[in-house]
């Protein structure tokens, strides 16, 4: 479909050109019409093309490595999506769908170039829409990519692992300790009291026994609660280097789209000032 010049006088990176050069523009693009859920492109795709939401509602979303589906960005109108890709053609690193009815400005490289070498401080544009997109990518890190491992951690428990951990809680306490001085004290004060009546007198063999049973119950218990505790330990760990891992490549790839845009920016720019030198 035809994309008419007024269209493209809406797109704030087309805002300063003039009629001519819209219209030149507007030659060159294409507007494309996407019914309700209908897929743009997907992760993998040939990014040959970028697009400008004219109207109607677009959800740019990702996988992430728990393989649940993630918004990464929702632009308005007037904005764009899958241009990184376009600029330094590689493959689509996200996916694109209609989540309403949408129309949207296709362009393709051959596009920008013409358009750069018109008015090359649209470029600015551009990056600052990479720059947002950046952010968006930092938050998207910082909100979704961090699981809380306590969270995690509680999903994992089971009936068992909740009975040691409160064992070990309470066997590790001033309350615990306290009271089994408490009872010490007063099961042997009370057997050297009632002396040969006593139930369990000196050297109180019962006592130790008892004794005995509790020391090889109570040990397993701790053992296995601190067993949990490692575990506990080993998977904040895994999720620590998840979420560093994760933040390193995006800001990697970031840094190389607005490094290469930054070439083709200056490039663009001495080709006009070639153009515009006296001859």
């Amino acid at each position: 479909m035809a994309c008419d010049p007024t269209t493209l006088r809406q797109v704030p990176l087309f805002a300063l050109l003039d009629d001519d050069e819209l219209a030149v523009l507007a030659s060159q693009v294409e507007l494309k019409k996407f019914p309700t859920r209908q897929r743009i492109y997907k992760a993998g795709d040939s990014g040959g093309r970028g697009y400008i939401v004219v109207s109607g509602v677009v959800r740019v979303t990702t996988v992430d490595e728990d393989q649940q589906e993630v918004v990464v960005d929702q632009p308005a109108v007037g904005e764009f999506f899958g241009f990184a890709s376009m600029l330094v053609q590689t493959p689509h690193q996200t996916s694109a769908a209609a989540a309403e009815e949408a129309i949207c400005i296709e362009v393709d490289r051959h596009d920008i170039m013409v358009l750069l070498e018109r008015k090359p401080h649209a470029g600015m544009d551009m990056l600052a829409v990479l720059g947002k997109q950046y952010h968006g990518s930092q938050q998207l890190v910082r909100v979704r990519s961090m699981r809380n491992p306590n969270e995690v951690i509680e999903e994992q428990t089971t009936i068992g692992n909740h009975i040691a951990d409160e064992v070990a809680r309470f066997g590790g306490s001033w309350t615990f300790i306290i009271a089994f001085f408490v009872v010490l004290v007063a099961y042997t004060a009370m057997n050297v009291w009632l002396g040969r009546q006593a139930w369990d007198p000196y050297p109180f063999i019962l006592l130790n026994l008892f004794l005995s049973m509790l020391a090889s119950v109570q040990a397993p218990v701790i053992m296995m609660s601190q067993n949990r505790q490692d575990a506990k330990d080993r998977l904040r760990g895994e999720l620590d280097y998840a979420v560093n891992r994760r933040a390193e490549a995006e800001i990697q790839g970031l840094s190389r789209k607005l490094n290469l845009l930054g070439e083709k920016l200056e490039d663009v720019e001495e080709l006009v000032r070639d153009l515009n030198a006296p001859r």
